[in-house]
C-alpha cells in the first residue's frame, strides 16, 4: 500500500514527541539494573538505525531535487548552499563527513527503491534494471539499511570494501558479492542474538543473501574488512586497478578546530606512504626505539633528538613545517606560483600603538598577541595591515573595471572572505563582486562598492537575483550601492533573496569575517571631521 507524506509527517512528530519524553526521562536510566541497561542499549541502537535510516531517504532525495540537470534552480543552490551535502549539513548541524554519509547511503535507498519498482513493473532482465539506478550493485545494501538490519556506517563500509566495477569484475558480480555479505552479516548478527557476540566474531560460516536479518553486532571496521577480502577474492587480477583507485584516493584535507587549532588529514596511496613514513621514522625513530649500532654523526644525532624537550608529535610536526619552509626558499616558483605564500598579519591600530590587546592571522580564528605581531612586523615573508577604525579605500572610480592587488588584499582584510551568510570560504577563494554592479548600475571599482563571494555564491547572486544593499549605521536602510563605509567602519551589507526564496524579501546581515575589524571598531577613536 503506497506511504503517503501525511503519514509520514504524522509519524515523524510522534516520534518527535517520544524522543524528547525518553530525552528528559533518560537519568531515570541509572537506577537500571546491569541486564535492562544493556536492553535498553540494544534498543535505542534499534531505533537509530531505524532513525538513520529516514535520515538517508531524506538526504537521498535532497540530491534528487538537487540534480545537476536542475543547475542553479535545484534545491541546494536554490537555497544558496553550494552542494546537498551542505545543505544537509546545514540543516541537520552535523559536520561534513556524516553528512556526505547520509548523502551516499541515501542514494542507495533511491536505486533500491528504483530496481524495487523495475521488478515491481515486470523488468526481470537485471541489466536492463541496472541501467536505472546509479551504483546499483549497492542497492542490496541500501534495502538493508531501509529495513534496519544494516547501520549507515555499515553500509559505508560496504561501499569503500567493494569499490566500483573495474576490468575484470562487472556491476552484476558486485551485486552479488554484496547480497553474500548482507547475509553473512545477517547470520553473524543472528548467532550473535543466540549464542553471544564471541561465537559471531569468530564464524567463517557465509550464510546466503536470504539469511533472517538479526540485531547489527558486526561493527563496521570488520564489514569493511569482509567487505575488501570479497573483492580481492572477486578480482585477483585487477591489482594493478585497485592500486590506481587507491592512487586516485590520495587527499589533504584542513579542519578547523574549535579551539583555534587547525588539522590536515592527509591519505596517502601505499607508495606515497612509504616514502612519508621514512621521512617520519627517521625524525622519531630514536624517541621510538630505532637502532643502537649507528655511525657516529647518526649516533650524536639521535641524542640531541632524545634530549629535546618537545614532545614526539612536536618533533614530527616541526620537522615537516621546515620541510616545507626549505622547499619554498629552494624554488618557491615551482609548485606555489609566483606568488610565495605568506602571513598576513591584521591588527588594530590602537592595540598597535599601546602594545596591549591582540592581532590576527588571516584566515585564521583564534588571536595571537602583540609580541607575535611585532616579530612577523620584522620577519620575511609577512605582511601586517593595521586598521584605524575606517578602511583607508584605495578608489579606481569608473578607470578601472577590476579591483587590483592592493584593492584585493584590503577586502580581504576587511572581509575575512566569502560574506555570504553560512559560507566560510576563505579569501583566497574569494572574487570580488561590485555592489552597484559596472554595467547595469555604473558602479565604480571603489573598496566601499566592493565586497567578496566565492565563485558559487558570486554565480548564485547573479543567475538567481539575489541582491547586496548597503545601509549606513545608524542611518535609514540605502539603495542597491547607496550609503557609506560599507563595513570598513560607515556602514553594513545586506543580503536581499529573490521573491521566490523569500516572497517578503527580508534583509539578511552580511557580516565581516575579519577579527581584526571588529577590534578596529571596537577600539577606535573619534575620526575628525
Amino acid at each position: 500500500m503506497p506511504i503517503s507524506a501525511a503519514s509520514f509527517t504524522t509519524s515523524l512528530e510522534v516520534l518527535t514527541d517520544a524522543a524528547a519524553r525518553v530525552g528528559a526521562e533518560a537519568p531515570g536510566s541509572r537506577a537500571l539494573g546491569d541486564a535492562a541497561l544493556l536492553a535498553a542499549q540494544r534498543a535505542l541502537a534499534d531505533v537509530k538505525r531505524h532513525v538513520d535510516a529516514c535520515a538517508a531517504v531524506l538526504a537521498g532525495e535532497t540530491v534528487r531535487r538537487s540534480c545537476a540537470e536542475a543547475g542553479l534552480d535545484g534545491l541546494a543552490r536554490k537555497q544558496g548552499f553550494r552542494t546537498p551535502e551542505a545543505l544537509v549539513r546545514g540543516i541537520t548541524g552535523s559536520t561534513s563527513r556524516e553528512a556526505s554519509t547520509l548523502v551516499r547511503v541515501g542514494s542507495m535507498l533511491n536505486d533500491a527503491d528504483l530496481l524495487a519498482q523495475a521488478r515491481a513493473n515486470g523488468v526481470d532482465d537485471p541489466s536492463e534494471a541496472f541501467r536505472i539506478a546509479s551504483k546499483p550493485w549497492l542497492a542490496v545494501v541500501g534495502a538493508a539499511v531501509a529495513s534496519g538490519s544494516l547501520s549507515i556506517a555499515a553500509a559505508e563500509a560496504l561501499r569503500n570494501g567493494l569499490g566500483e566495477p573495474g576490468p575484470g569484475i562487472d556491476r552484476e558480480a558486485l551485486a552479488a558479492a554484496a547480497a553474500r555479505l548482507i547475509g553473512t552479516i545477517a547470520s553473524w548478527n543472528s548467532a550473535a542474538e543466540t549464542d553471544g557476540p564471541d561465537t559471531a566474531a569468530g564464524s567463517d560460516a557465509a550464510a546466503g543473501a536470504d539469511a533472517a536479518p538479526g540485531r547489527v553486532t558486526v561493527d563496521a571496521d570488520r564489514v569493511l574488512r569482509l567487505a575488501r577480502d570479497a573483492r580481492d577474492e572477486l578480482d585477483a587480477a585487477g591489482i594493478a586497478e585497485r592500486e590506481r583507485q587507491r592512487r586516485s584516493m590520495r587527499a589533504f584535507r584542513r579542519w578547523r578546530r574549535p579551539d583555534g587549532m587547525t588539522r590536515y588529514t592527509w591519505d596517502l596511496d601505499p607508495e606515497g606512504a612509504a616514502l612519508i613514513d621514512d621521512v617520519y621514522d627517521k625524525v622519531t625513530s630514536p624517541r621510538r626505539g630505532g637502532p643502537r649500532f649507528i655511525a657516529e654523526g647518526e649516533r650524536a644525532r639521535a641524542e640531541v633528538i632524545e634530549r629535546d624537550e618537545r614532545t614526539t608529535e612536536q618533533l614530527a610536526s616541526d620537522s615537516l613545517l621546515e620541510l616545507v619552509q626549505l622547499a619554498l626558499d629552494t624554488d618557491p616558483t615551482t609548485i606555489v606560483g609566483m606568488n610565495r605564500p605568506a602571513v598576513r598579519i591584521l591588527v588594530a591600530a590602537k592595540d598597535l600603538r599601546s602594545g596591549s590587546g591582540r592581532g590576527w592571522i588571516e584566515g585564521q580564528d583564534a588571536p595571537v598577541s602583540i609580541p607575535t605581531v611585532e616579530r612577523h612586523l620584522c620577519a620575511g615573508g609577512s605582511e601586517t595591515i593595521a586598521f584605524d577604525g575606517r578602511m583607508q579605500p584605495a578608489n579606481l572610480g569608473r578607470t578601472a573595471r577590476y579591483f587590483n592587488r592592493a584593492q584585493r588584499r584590503l577586502l580581504s582584510a576587511r572581509d575575512g572572505g566569502c560574506r555570504w551568510p553560512g559560507c566560510e570560504r576563505p579569501p583566497e577563494w574569494t572574487e570580488a563582486h561590485h555592489v552597484r554592479w559596472w554595467d547595469r548600475d555604473n558602479g565604480p571599482t571603489d573598496i566601499d562598492n566592493g565586497i567578496l563571494l566565492c565563485r558559487h555564491h558570486h554565480l548564485l547572486l547573479h543567475d538567481n537575483h539575489w541582491e547586496i544593499e548597503i545601509a549606513s549605521r545608524g542611518g535609514p536602510s540605502g539603495a542597491s550601492g547607496g550609503g557609506g563605509g560599507g563595513g570598513g567602519g560607515g556602514g553594513d551589507y545586506w543580503l536581499i533573496p529573490p521573491p521566490d526564496v523569500d516572497p517578503t524579501r527580508t534583509r539578511r546581515p552580511m557580516p565581516s569575517k575579519s577579527p581584526a575589524l571588529h577590534d578596529a571598531l571596537r577600539t577606535r577613536e573619534p575620526v575628525p571631521a
